[in-house]
């Protein structure tokens, strides 16, 4: 199950950033010969009009084969190359803001529709099989003591669950204006060493309004986040802590065990986290195709595509070196 989430992940992200330059390439007039979700060989394709639509077998990428950039097409009036400075900047910072506009809305879907989750001493849900589930308590109950110390909010409440691993206690709760008392021995979480009794807080949710603010600020501040990060790894105040393909997977695995809110909120982040880097002026990124652009518009003439295309081509190189060290230190990671 993790890994066809993560399938459907990659694959909205990847979707989203394709579209971006799809939708706008489109708009100016650019001719695409074909858009494609995914590497490798096609899984499946059809022919709709002028363009051909792939589903490839690797969900680890995605592209737009468009007109004027491959050799000897160069001249096509409908291709890349015959359009505006303007509208190619467009076209390919496109893709980055469409990652940026599906952030957003993950963001207003989860505060409007799902909620976010609330300090409150409700419980929202109990796991099948858990001490909680043994003890009767359910969803809807609020804890409003437990042996005698008073419980006013969640945080109270996981202070002292999580203070007490292997200890019997007293639960006092309030059910449909019931006051009732239960007992209950919290597990040991093996990987932090604290109580769990397998139960999760309720869940809140905002106005429609509300939640459009709250989806454009929290992308804000999580883009500013991680901004300030890179630069903290590249100053050396932060280690360079980061996770490819496969320590992404096994982070949504964890993620996914705390319900479809946290899911959506990891999906926006890794969102924003590749919009954000697409626009890094690394070469064969987005970012270093837009320096180029800005180099035109400077000197008046385009750098010589042999030149540009060994630049790439180089950075693309360097690019695929670095993600098979970091997948081999995901995988040298969860090895232990």
């Amino acid at each position: 199950m993790t890994i066809i989430l993560a399938i459907l992940v990659f694959g909205l992200l990847i979707l989203a950033h394709e579209l971006g330059h799809f939708i706008v390439a489109k708009l100016v007039g650019i001719q695409i010969h074909e858009f494609s979700i995914g590497m490798g060989p096609a899984a499946y394709s059809t022919q709709r009009g002028e363009t051909k639509y792939s589903l490839r077998w690797f969900p680890v990428g995605g592209y737009n084969k468009m007109a004027g950039m491959e050799p000897g097409d160069e001249s096509n009036p409908r291709g890349f190359n015959s359009k505006s400075l303007l509208q190619r900047s467009a076209v390919i910072a496109a893709g980055s803001v469409m990652n940026f506009i599906l952030a957003i809305v993950l963001f207003i879907f989860l505060f409007a529709v799902i909620g976010i989750p609330s300090n409150a001493n409700i419980i929202g849900h109990v796991s099948p099989g858990s001490p909680a589930a043994e003890a009767g308590l359910q969803p809807g109950d609020k804890i409003i003591k437990i042996g005698d110390v008073e419980i006013q909010s969640w945080n109270d409440l996981v202070d002292v669950i999580h203070g007490k691993p292997g200890e019997s206690l007293t639960l006092t709760l309030q059910r449909d204006e019931k006051v009732e008392k239960v007992g209950v021995v919290p597990h040991v979480d093996q990987d932090r060493g604290v109580g769990i009794i397998g139960i999760r807080q309720s869940m809140e949710r905002k106005g429609v309004f509300n939640s459009i603010f709250l989806g454009f600020s929290s992308t804000v501040k999580i883009l500013a986040a991680i901004l300030v990060s890179f630069v903290q790894m590249l100053t050396g105040k932060l280690s360079a802590d980061v996770a490819g393909p496969v320590g992404i997977v096994n982070i949504l695995g964890d993620v996914a065990q705390f319900g479809a809110a946290n899911v959506l909120n990891f999906t926006a982040i890794l969102s924003l986290n590749l919009g954000l880097i697409n626009l890094f002026p690394i070469p064969a990124l987005d970012g270093s195709r837009l320096i180029f652009l800005l180099v035109e518009g400077l000197r008046g003439k385009p750098l010589a595509p042999e030149k540009e295309n060994l630049i790439h081509f180089i950075g693309f190189t360097a690019l695929i070196l670095l993600m098979l060290l970091i997948t081999y230190q995901d995988i040298i990671r969860l090895l232990g």
